[in-house]
């Protein structure tokens, strides 16, 4: 990719692109990682950053949960890609 600004949207869509791109090649029955594992080299080829089986930390009220879930995978940065 170019160096340019993306959009939360335009980031979206490029990974609902792969992500049915990658399905369409590979098929379905695989387990979850092989397909983790592709897309994060189709993001890597696309010079997108992303973070791999991330803690999320959730809150409610008060309560502070450090480890609420585990993302599988996060592209959150939206600067020069």
């Amino acid at each position: 990719m170019m160096n340019m600004i993306l959009t939360e949207n335009e980031i979206a869509k490029i990974i609902v692109d792969r992500c049915f791109h990658i399905h369409k090649k590979l098929g379905p029955g695989l387990f979850e990682s092989v397909y983790e594992e592709v897309l994060c080299y189709e993001l890597r080829k696309l010079n997108l950053n992303y973070e791999r089986q991330k803690l999320v930390e959730i809150e409610y009220d008060e309560l502070v949960m450090d480890k609420g879930f585990i993302a599988d995978i996060i592209v959150r940065k939206k600067g020069n890609y």
